[in-house]
């Protein structure tokens, strides 16, 4: 009866030792963060109960671990997310789709590391023993102790052989491609007991130790395992890592206070000051320290003082950047007409990649949060109002407004509307943090806190559509119209299943609160330079939600990556999206893009009409809005008042896949109607090789529902339904005719050619005739 206190003793004790063990390491040098999943089952070995006993060992060491017992976690969109894979289990079948998402993940360069009872899993493939290197055979059980045969391998480097009560394995299906670092020794002979090998560019680290807590327990076991994880990670493609041999960021005095949020306290308590801060630099340099993965290449598209705090962009049917720059967020709101924001066009007229001409479309706007093309022109949120802007004479500059509805909460400046998106139905979707709604459309009183919403581009109609769970910043829409969705707390990925007009119409029914699908919340920074208000080292400030729509990144990425921006963690995350059932769980993939210098912040991601991501970097020092710290005033936005707001940086970044096709964008089909038309004398698109709708023919405009980038598509779609005549219906129809689907199970063209003949012809009728 005294075993179980024994126990807890020698637990204690070991903790101890192996903390003790990895102090001098963690004093010399900064361990890098690695992340793990865990895979278990519910048999004999208890590995729920094994992960408690290491998981918080490990994460003082900065590993994090990830517990499941799911085998359908074994896929390519789980497993991106993590530097290596631990097995601890005994389940005996793998399906061949886990079978190759485990090798391929391990011959990309992830680690693996199979413990004990792992070396008899998944008997009916044998790539994975291979993979593995041996195979559990036999064993009995006994305290034995053992032989390191290797001391001068990274993994056995300041290690002690250990002893333990354990069970004796003895293995069989050998794999000679492998290096034995211990050996289990007795009148039987040498049994390797603990080996490393590779395959591909991923390695894996195996030992037979661990059959229950006595081991687990040990802190030489615990030791040997840390050490074999890192050695396996040490090759992992899926995280990034600042960029060493840079010049030093500089540092001085702040010239206003800075408040330093205190992790797990009170909402707004503060720790000790910050009193220095980084110097910003010049887009160049700034360049140099955001990272992407090796196989993309980021470039400047535009930067201060050319643009200034672009909130919001978005590209016309000519393929120009347009984008919503703002320096009177978050407290300087200001009466409707006489705001110091704009809406600005910017265009790369001779095919370089940066822009070089820009021209203020509208101006005297405050806080426009989100804008999006309709009807011939822009409809844009600004000031708590909706309106409508129009270029009548082709100058691009704004001569017609008209307001189409007010009613936006502008109480709390980053709680209004914003992501404003042309959706399959031809509405115009978009989401609203707390401020909320609260006014008269179509003649009907509305009033709605946080959600998604849309309405109709005449302004004729507001529907609520779905309520969230907190300041929700980003909406997205997958090439087959499922809504996606992001929110500032607690939510970096949410997907609308059925609206709220659906329960409304049965009595007494009411919709839910949209739940998050994400798998974990947590952020990855690659610099601890953070300051976050309130959740530490998660999602706190999630912006933007846009689904990869194109095809010219990697095929894991069409339609089921979604990209959330964190700008207080300066990165743009990225959530692989993976239907179950009639649901989707989105798994954390940590960082698309990630920099260590402290004013960058990106605060949206957009796909761009080349198959690109664009990526708004705010470059400012201060990101957090609110709660106001103590010390500090509340502005009229809601949020503290600080000098440190910074109101003339702003870069607009283009992130482009390598292996993207040369002419990104041109290449529709090889029909020739797809070709792009001809612009007019002098006119370029905004991006070198992009098509131009423009003046396209109606046949053009059909045949660009075949486009593989969903702007296209959509924006063709746009275009015919404001266009209105039914002369297209017979070719719209040939692709409902069409069965075939594309590589992900689509047929893009037949749903746009749905949407534009259902939806749109009546709709752009009831329009002109509106207008006439």
């Amino acid at each position: 009866m005294k075993v179980l206190p024994l126990f807890r003793s020698v637990a204690v004790v070991c903790a101890c030792l192996f903390a003790a063990h990895f102090a001098a390491v963690a004093a010399a040098e900064e361990t890098i963060g690695l992340r793990i999943l865990f895979l278990g089952d519910n048999g004999h070995h208890r590995p729920a109960d094994r992960f408690k006993q290491i998981e918080p060992l490990l994460r003082r060491h900065r590993i994090e671990l990830d517990y499941t017992e799911s085998l359908d976690d074994l896929n390519p969109a789980k497993l991106t997310g993590y530097d290596c894979l631990t097995i601890y289990a005994n389940w005996t079948r793998i399906s061949p789709d886990q079978e190759q998402a485990l090798l391929d993940f391990v011959a990309h360069g992830g680690g693996f590391v199979p413990l004990h009872c792992a070396s008899y899993c998944f008997l009916n493939s044998p790539k994975y023993i291979e993979l593995v290197g041996g195979q559990f055979k036999t064993h009995g059980t006994g305290v034995f102790q053992e032989t390191i045969v290797k001391g001068d391998h990274p993994v056995m480097k300041g290690l002690s052989p250990i002893e333990s009560w354990d069970e004796t394995y003895v293995h069989t299906r050998h794999n000679t491609n492998r290096v034995v670092l211990a050996e289990r020794r007795d009148d039987q002979g040498a049994e390797p007991y603990t080996w490393v090998r590779e395959s591909g560019q991923g390695r894996v680290f195996y030992t037979a130790w661990g059959h229950d807590e006595r081991t687990w327990s040990n802190a030489g076991f615990l030791a040997l395992v840390e050490n074999g994880i890192r050695w396996a990670s040490e090759h992992s493609p899926t995280q990034l890592k600042p960029r060493a041999g840079l010049k030093p960021f500089e540092y001085v005095e702040a010239p206003a206070p800075l408040p330093n949020y205190t992790p797990d306290a009170r909402w707004g308590t503060q720790g000790e000051p910050i009193r220095t801060m980084q110097k910003q630099l010049e887009p160049a340099e700034s360049m140099k320290h955001l990272v992407a993965f090796p196989d993309f290449k980021v470039s400047l598209f535009a930067s201060e003082p050319d643009i200034v705090k672009a909130i919001w962009l978005a590209w016309d049917e000519r393929g120009r950047l347009w984008v919503a720059e703002t320096v009177d967020y978050p407290n300087n709101l200001q009466p409707a007409g006489e705001g110091h924001d704009r809406l600005k066009i910017c265009e790369d007229t001779d095919g370089d990649g940066r822009a070089d001409k820009f021209t203020v479309f509208a101006d005297k706007l405050s806080i426009p949060t989100g804008f999006v093309f309709a009807n011939g022109g822009v409809i844009v949120i600004h000031s708590g109002r909706t309106e409508f802007l129009k270029d009548t004479n082709g100058d691009d500059k704004a001569d017609e407004r008209r307001l189409l509805f007010s009613g936006w909460g502008m109480g709390d400046t980053h709680a209004t509307a914003s992501n404003l998106r042309y959706g399959f139905d031809n509405w115009i979707w978009g989401t609203v943090g707390y401020s909320g709604f609260r006014g008269t459309v179509g003649g009907k009183d509305i009033r709605f806190g946080q959600g998604i919403f849309r309405f109709r581009p005449d302004g004729s109609q507001l529907e609520f559509v779905r309520s969230s769970n907190n300041n929700t910043w980003g909406l997205g829409i997958t090439e087959d119209n499922i809504i996606f969705g992001s929110t500032a707390n607690g939510n970096a990925s949410m997907y609308m299943p059925i609206p709220n007009r659906y329960y409304e119409a049965v009595n007494g029914w009411s919709g839910s609160v949209l739940a998050t699908i994400v798998d974990s919340q947590r952020f990855y920074p690659i610099t601890d330079k953070v300051r976050q208000v309130d959740y530490h080292g998660r999602y706190t400030a999630g912006a933007g939600s846009a689904v990869y729509t194109a095809r010219d990144f990697p095929p894991e990425y069409w339609n089921r990556v979604q990209f959330v921006a964190e700008p207080t963690g300066h990165l743009l995350g990225k959530f692989h999206i993976e239907p179950r059932g009639a649901d989707f769980i989105a798994h954390n993939g940590r960082n698309f893009i990630a920099s260590d210098d402290e004013w960058t912040a990106p605060v949206c991601a957009e796909v761009g009409p080349d198959g690109a991501l664009w990526v708004s970097d705010w470059y400012n020092y201060v990101i957090q809005h609110n709660p106001t710290p103590r010390g500090f005033r509340t502005g009229k936005g809601a949020a503290y008042d600080t000098p440190l707001r910074d109101k003339v940086h702003g870069r607009i970044y283009r992130i482009a896949y390598n292996g993207a096709r040369a002419s990104a964008g041109a290449s529709v089909s090889t029909s020739p109607a797809l070709r792009s038309p001809s612009p007019p004398s002098g006119e370029r698109a905004g991006v070198k090789g992009l098509i131009n709708l423009r003046n396209a023919t109606p046949q053009q405009l059909v045949a660009a529902l075949k486009n593989d980038n969903l702007f296209w598509r959509m924006t063709a779609q746009r275009l015919l339904v404001t266009r209105g005549q039914k002369d297209v219906v017979p070719a719209l129809c040939q692709f409902l005719r069409d069965t075939s689907v594309d590589e992900i199970g689509l047929n893009p063209a037949a749903i746009h050619a749905l949407c534009a003949a259902k939806c749109g012809f009546a709709e752009g009728a009831s329009r002109r005739q509106t207008a006439q």
